[in-house]
């Protein structure tokens, strides 16, 4: 199933979605999350710091 840039993943489909990274998929995922997050984009970077800080938990440094 491919998804245009107006798709969103509901909630319950994004944890699985997220099982499916790779650990280097994950990492660029992150980075780009807090990127966003960064960006002071209201709703859009409060909901990017959550995912992020959520991936960050789940998965190994890259250091």
């Amino acid at each position: 199933m491919s998804h245009d840039t107006t798709t969103v993943i509901p909630a319950q489909d994004a944890a699985r979605h997220l099982e499916m990274l790779t650990l280097e998929e994950a990492h660029d995922l992150l980075r780009l999350l807090q990127l966003v997050a960064g960006e002071g984009l209201e709703e859009l970077s409060q909901e990017a710091g959550w995912f992020a800080r959520e991936i960050a938990a789940r998965i190994p440094s890259e250091n």
